[in-house]
């Protein structure tokens, strides 16, 4: 009796490392979905851009840029936009007092409006940290958006949105999730440090700026809302898909490897 002890406690103690299931997720990245080759080209393409539209010089990072342009591709790659040339970022990873909605041309590099912008109330205060898809939770959602239609509501000129990611922000009609101008989003409340004034989920923009913005992305282009959420980074069917960039088969089918110039504009 006491050998079969034995050999059993020296079995398990002598159990290969294989067998213990590390949680998924922990301690690493989820890995692309990209085959090798794509990944790399997809790598060099958007850092090609970040550096000649020098978006760095506007605070906004390679990580944030990347994951945007990524979205960006898909939703052309589903034929889901209809102002193909606009990439409209909120970087929630930023404190509400910095600029940090960026509207882009992606036609021609030119960064159009960097803007403050609120999240909701509910999602924290100086910065956002928690999200939701529930209606009343007065929280912000994450995703990735195409912008729609605009009306004159209680807030007045006012855009909504259309949520492209089931379980993130495909509730957003139904919240009432919309662009709209504040006079609690401003820059004397920014420079003081203080959290800018917070909405009951919408990216409000300063009351002075938002119908110039708004006309400018309304229609049909991409808006992402991002945040280093863990749960959604590798969540996101958008972000985790695996397809051909319009952008690479353009690139490929013109026969042009060495250089990304004729498809973006280097200001």
């Amino acid at each position: 009796m006491k050998k079969l002890i034995c050999i059993l406690i020296l079995w398990v103690v002598g159990v290969p490392m294989a067998f213990v299931q590390e949680p998924v997720g922990y301690g690493k990245r989820m890995p692309s979905l990209l085959p090798q080759t794509q990944q790399s080209e997809t790598t060099a393409f958007t850092d090609s851009l970040y550096n000649a539209w020098h978006l760095s010089s506007y605070q906004l990072s390679k990580e944030v840029f990347t994951y945007a342009y990524t979205g960006y591709q898909y939703l052309l790659h589903k034929q889901a936009l209809k102002k193909t040339h606009l990439l409209t970022i909120c970087d929630y990873s930023k404190p509400s007092t910095a600029r940090r909605l960026y509207v882009l041309n992606t036609e021609t590099g030119e960064l159009l409006f960097h803007s403050l912008v609120s999240h909701g109330k509910k999602s924290g205060g100086l910065y956002a940290t928690s999200f939701s898809n529930s209606n009343s939770s007065h929280k912000s959602s994450l995703g990735f958006m195409v912008t729609a239609d605009t009306y004159f509501g209680r807030a007045g000129y006012s855009l909504h949105f259309d949520g492209m990611e089931k379980g993130f922000n495909d509730q957003v009609r139904n919240r009432a999730i919309v662009m709209h101008g504040s006079y609690y989003v401003n820059d004397w409340k920014a420079e003081e440090g203080t959290a800018v004034g917070r909405s009951y989920g919408c990216p409000a923009v300063p009351y002075a700026m938002h119908s110039v913005i708004i006309n400018e992305i309304k229609g049909g282009s991409c808006f992402f809302v991002y945040h280093p959420t863990a749960m959604y980074l590798h969540r996101s069917k958008v972000l985790n898909s695996k397809f051909t960039w319009p952008v690479l088969l353009a690139k490929n089918s013109a026969g042009s490897a060495a250089s990304y110039t004729s498809f973006s504009s280097v200001r």
